[in-house]
């Protein structure tokens, strides 16, 4: 998103320049604290809050909401009070809302140890800021309330909670699943069917594709049998009959792009490899008819699905064609993949123990207890299953591990919240090939 690419700092923001190109269709929540109303009634006066408040309410008029929290919070219950009194005056309406980090409220001092791994702290370490504070929430109000709680909580603005379904009737049903997205493959003039820019037709691509196709099978085979204009027929009926010839040009044309740029290309891995459509376009370098390659095994005219090209790309030359992708389809079009690194048993005990100050080789010590086994699955499991599942040595060491977790010391706490962190989300990389191409921006 914007906020993410051109507004982080610390956190995702934008300015109102943003709001107001893509206010269409949106409802605004004033927000938490750090809201720009709570904000400001908090850390300037009432005066610049109002003014704050005039001018959302002016851009979105019945779709903008004052939130109010509780939280058991000082400042907060001080805030609302003038977000009340605002709202009544300016005729805005109150929803309800609560900041959620985690589900239930047991597991506060779970999550503010998750803050502290993140963020490479100790537990013990107060929580403010400044030199020598931490990051870290006020209390342990923000778990995931029921819809009991949260009416007994704003039992006096009732209007509070009522809002919440009317913003949720607000919202349009929408679903994920859709048909494969590609972007759109600039075709040569004399190519192009008229008809396809009425109904949304492939013809185009199609015949681009073909002529692409027996223009390669003549370098690659020089005279074409039957056998091989039998099997290329084929191949291109199946790619045409499930509506992929614009991902046989997308993948063609960066590969020859790649090989320009002289970039190592691997010769072919995977089912595509049974493909002599692919072997005639360059994309893979072994020829399916000579070795008796199946083309069903990659794309199935009986079976439809994505078909799926394994692409190997020297390290050094990755980037020039990645390069090469953005300029010819845009940035906003062309996106890496995100990977996210969990909390694995152990590396979930030596996290926490690092966090709650407990020794090195204590930690070790637990660590070296867990089999290839989850926590949960330690701790959950019936003893019978348990034992069945491991091996005699792995079982007693368990055994070892759950009885030191029943104790009242350093060592137990550490087992019992390694366990609610288990799974954890503990950092966000780049997937090291995945590229996503769309055909419209994706932000």
């Amino acid at each position: 998103s914007i906020a993410y690419t051109k507004g982080f700092y610390y956190v995702p923001r934008i300015d109102r320049n943003v709001i107001e190109q893509y206010k269409d269709d949106i409802i605004v929540l004033s927000g938490n604290l750090s809201g720009e109303i709570s904000n400001k009634l908090l850390n300037m006066g009432e005066n610049q809050a109002e003014e704050a408040l005039v001018w959302w309410k002016e851009k979105f008029s019945e779709d903008f909401y004052l939130e109010v929290m509780r939280h058991n919070q000082e400042d907060e219950d001080r805030v609302n009070a003038s977000l009340v009194a605002l709202a009544r005056k300016h005729e805005v309406k109150l929803i309800a809302t609560n900041n959620t980090y985690y589900i239930n409220k047991k597991d506060a001092n779970a999550h503010d140890i998750l803050l502290c791994v993140k963020d490479g702290e100790k537990q013990a370490t107060p929580i403010g800021r400044g030199r020598g504070y931490r990051y870290g929430l006020p209390n342990q109000e923000y778990y995931f309330k029921s819809g009991e709680e949260m009416k007994a909580l704003f039992a006096d603005l009732p209007e509070a909670i009522l809002n919440i379904q009317e913003v949720v009737d607000k919202i349009e049903t929408y679903k994920l699943a859709r048909e494969v997205l590609l972007p759109k493959f600039d075709i040569p003039e004399e190519f192009l069917v008229a008809e396809d820019e009425t109904d949304g037709g492939k013809r185009g691509e199609n015949k681009f594709l073909r002529h692409l196709t027996y223009e390669g099978a003549k370098k690659r085979y020089g005279v074409l049998t039957p056998e091989v204009t039998e099997r290329l027929d084929f191949e291109l009926a199946t790619i045409e009959k499930t509506g992929y010839p614009g991902y046989f040009l997308i993948v063609q044309d960066f590969i020859a792009e790649a090989r320009r740029r002289d970039v190592s290309v691997g010769p072919g891995r995977g089912s595509a490899a049974g493909s002599v459509v692919a072997y005639c376009l360059w994309i893979t370098n072994i020829d399916p008819i000579k070795y008796d390659l199946l083309f069903e095994r990659f794309l199935n005219p009986d079976r439809v699905s994505m078909p799926d090209i394994d692409i190997d790309f020297d390290d050094e030359g990755r980037g020039r064609v990645m390069e090469y992708v953005i300029n010819k389809y845009g940035s906003s079009q062309v996106a890496q993949i995100i990977t996210y690194g969990t909390m694995a048993a152990k590396s979930s005990i030596r996290d926490t123990a690092r966090v709650l100050d407990l020794p090195l080789f204590e930690a070790d010590k637990i660590a070296k207890l867990i089999p290839n086994m989850k926590l949960a699955k330690i701790f959950n499991l019936d003893e019978k299953a348990l034992k069945d599942a491991l091996r005699p040595d792995e079982y007693e060491r368990v055994q070892e591990l759950k009885a030191m977790g029943l104790l009242k010391d350093l060592s137990a706490e550490t087992i019992q919240q390694a366990q609610v962190l288990e799974g954890s989300l503990r950092n966000t990389g780049i997937h090291a090939c995945g590229v996503i191409i769309t055909p419209s921006d994706i932000t």
